[in-house]
């Protein structure tokens, strides 16, 4: 496992590892943060993760890994994309709610 990298599936997430070969995904390391994280995390469709982390498997280096790094933190910091118990989408009354 690497800092950076498409993040491990989960072992009974078969769609999102199937999904993940079409684009190659699965020929990389994988890591604690990546592409898909910071672009939508819990947010992301499947199809929409497996996407982005091809994507990054495609674009795989040093400029890759400094925008996920700093992405990362940006993401955090800000709280982007997280869903209270998984995959789903925010809506505006759970941001405001957030904020409060």
């Amino acid at each position: 496992m690497s800092i950076i990298g498409p993040r491990p599936a989960l072992w009974n997430q078969y769609d999102l590892i199937e999904e993940r070969d079409k684009y190659g995904a699965n020929d990389v390391t994988v890591g604690l943060t990546g592409w898909a994280q910071i672009n939508g995390r819990d947010e992301l469709e499947i199809d929409v993760k497996a996407r982005l982390d091809g994507e990054y498997a495609e674009k795989i280096g040093l400029l890759m890994d400094v925008r996920c790094f700093f992405g990362t933190i940006f993401s955090v910091l800000r709280s982007d994309g997280v869903v209270e118990g998984g995959p789903g989408t925010k809506t505006k009354a759970d941001k405001e709610s957030v904020k409060q």
